[in-house]
């Protein structure tokens, strides 16, 4: 079945199930400390319950973290772990990845990451570090206000529920995309309405 006709199926389920819309677009973090732990803390968690509360905290307690280099000179003298109660080696390590890399790039705000994300390159070097996948790319996307589709547990299954068959990333990407397209969605918009339905929040 081709794109077109798979994405016509996706959109005629939501339709059915979530309405005609309009769904508002999730305004993400415009402190880049609650951006980087969002993307590395946030797989196989449950968002509302365990990470969301942890994240508003870390912006209270770390105000001078809006900036990546205000978050990587808070890095080099306090326990991440233990700011975000979250004893988890690896994510602890790929916060810091992230932080350094975009450091090192001069990305320091949350205008300075939407931009850099527009060059592929910049997105194949995040792909380089450790617990990054292609989802967390375009989820780190939507975080810093761009519009995009990352596809997660949830929305696999919302597109398996509609019979749509089990697809690679990037193909279930542009089916989602193409779905936004028929039915006059935003893609972040229609992401986050078919993540909230599914995951129950």
């Amino acid at each position: 079945m081709s794109v077109p006709s798979l994405a016509q199926q996706l959109a005629d389920h939501v339709q059915h199930l979530l309405g005609g819309g309009p769904f508002p677009q999730p305004g993400g973090w415009t402190h880049m400390g609650a951006v980087i732990c969002d993307v590395s803390f946030q797989p196989r968690c449950n968002y509302e319950a365990t990470l969301r509360p942890r994240l508003l905290k870390l912006q209270m307690n770390w105000p001078d973290a809006r900036t990546v280099r205000g978050f990587q000179s808070r890095l080099a003298k306090e326990d991440l772990a233990l700011a975000m109660k979250f004893n988890h080696a690896q994510k602890v390590a790929t916060a810091h990845a992230i932080t350094d890399l975009l450091a090192a790039n001069k990305v320091d705000t949350r205008d300075d990451l939407h931009t850099w994300l527009d060059q592929q390159a910049n997105r194949v070097a995040l792909r380089t570090v450790r617990g990054v996948g292609p989802k967390s790319i375009d989820y780190i996307g939507n975080l810093v206000g761009r519009s995009q589709i990352a596809v997660d547990v949830h929305l696999r299954a919302f597109a398996a529920d509609a019979g749509l068959p089990d697809l690679p990333y990037e193909q279930l990407r542009g089916v989602y995309e193409e779905a936004a397209g028929f039915l006059g969605h935003d893609r972040g918009g229609l992401e986050h309405a078919v993540w909230r339905y599914k995951s129950g929040a």
